[in-house]
């Protein structure tokens, strides 16, 4: 299985309620759509003490299917939608577990 977490600090003028529902239900509506995307879930009511607004936490096969994820129609509408307009800054870390 591959790993693949994403941290974003949204904007100052975005970072609100709506944007953070809109990036958590176009990223979790991908599960069932894209091939070998076992498990996305995403974060947005970190503690005072985090530094980052939303995280990605989703679970691909293998190294293929996290490829696929990356160029999937419905993967790159919601990104281009709901996700890169909105972020200030992204930091990724993929690994297999």
């Amino acid at each position: 299985m591959v790993k693949h977490i994403i941290l974003w600090k949204l904007k100052e003028e975005h970072n609100t309620a709506a944007v953070k529902s809109g990036i958590k239900n176009g990223l979790e509506g991908l599960l069932g759509k894209i091939p070998g995307l076992v498990e996305i879930r995403v974060q947005a009511d970190g503690l005072p003490s985090s530094n980052a607004d939303v995280m990605l936490y989703s679970v691909f096969e293998n190294e293929a299917a996290l490829k696929g994820y990356t160029t999937h129609p419905e993967h790159v509408f919601v990104a281009d939608t709901y996700v890169r307009p909105f972020t200030q800054t992204r930091l990724c870390l993929d690994f297999e577990a």
